[in-house]
């Protein structure tokens, strides 16, 4: 039998499916509350206090249907996730959290002002808060893994080899771009990239050290960064004679995921800011990692991630430097 292509195996939704499941902001609703709070929908502790007593429903309902007798307020399955205070209605968060996971190459801000009815500058809020949601640590990865770093932003020239070792001996990519380094593990097929101010050696390496368990075989390409890697058993080909593939020795795969975050960046969104740049690496690293599942299952994650997580529209657009 012919193998079916990508992941073919998982389970989507149809248009029709999605607008049956979430025919207007009541089904939208009861279904986010069965994602927090599970399959009964109600809460079983305070979102703010962590109280598990004196909670009660509100008898009006709206606009914070439950009412917490410790510390006294009110709170809804919105309260302390990236949601909070969202004035979008809950069926246009829920058809968003279906783009969100079924748009392998990202979803634009115009694209969800167009599709949901909303104006541009809260579908870019909206965007935001949905990456704030998938912003979260990966599991330590056990190897093989693959290491590589790219640029974003500016604009890369051919170079010749010459140039190529010019860049490998410094660590360092072209000054009007930012730094991007990946990991992937080979065993479960799982990215972790990160945004940097430099490519030096104690950067990556502290990298690599987060994130890879010592012992482990890591691939890398020849750059002078990745030598004398004691902790790790280290194979290296070399890009700048052409050497791609060494035996099992390669970066094939993560340079894969370069390539799918660089469609996303040309495609989709044209340009994407420094200061924002994070956010959407961590968005494109954890959309692989959830790729396998079923696409009720990316939704369920999403809201998930949620909790615990708050971006304020202030924090979004001050002019401030990110922390990275």
């Amino acid at each position: 039998m012919k193998k079916a292509p990508g992941k073919s195996y998982r389970e989507g939704m149809t248009l029709i499916q999605l607008f049956q499941k979430f025919p207007d902001d009541a089904a939208a609703e009861r279904w986010f509350e069965q994602q927090r709070w599970g399959e009964a929908g109600k809460p079983d502790h305070c979102p703010m206090c962590g109280s598990t007593e004196k909670m009660r429903p509100v008898p009006s309902g709206r606009p914070l249907p439950y009412w917490c007798g410790s510390c006294r307020r009110n709170f809804s399955f919105k309260t302390g996730t990236v949601m909070h205070r969202s004035h979008i209605g809950l069926q246009k968060w829920a058809i968003a959290s279906y783009l969100w996971g079924e748009s392998l190459k990202g979803v634009s801000s115009m694209r969800l002002h167009r599709d949901l009815g909303i104006t541009q500058k809260s579908a870019h809020f909206m965007a935001q808060r949905l990456r704030e949601a998938w912003s979260q640590p990966t599991a330590e990865m056990s190897g093989p893994v693959e290491v590589d770093e790219s640029y974003s932003g500016g604009k890369r020239r051919n170079k010749s080899n010459a140039k190529r070792r010019k860049l490998a001996d410094t660590g360092l990519g072209p000054v009007d771009s930012t730094a991007v380094a990946g990991i992937k593990d080979r065993e479960t097929n799982t990215v972790t990239a990160r945004v940097f101010e430099s490519m030096d050696k104690p950067t990556l390496l502290g990298f690599i050290g987060e994130n890879v368990e010592p012992g482990s075989q890591v691939y890398t390409d020849e750059a002078a960064a990745y030598r004398n890697m004691d902790d790790y058993v280290h194979e290296a080909v070399n890009h700048s004679v052409s050497e791609y593939v060494n035996g099992m020795a390669h970066t094939n795969g993560v340079e894969s995921f370069w390539a799918l975050l660089k469609r996303g960046y040309h495609g989709t969104f044209h340009h994407i800011s420094e200061k924002h740049l994070h956010r959407y690496v961590n968005e494109f690293a954890t959309r692989h990692n959830l790729r396998p599942r079923d696409i009720e299952a990316i939704m369920a994650e999403t809201v998930a991630r949620m909790t615990g997580k708050r971006l304020t529209y202030v924090q979004l657009v001050a002019n401030l430097k990110e922390i990275i």
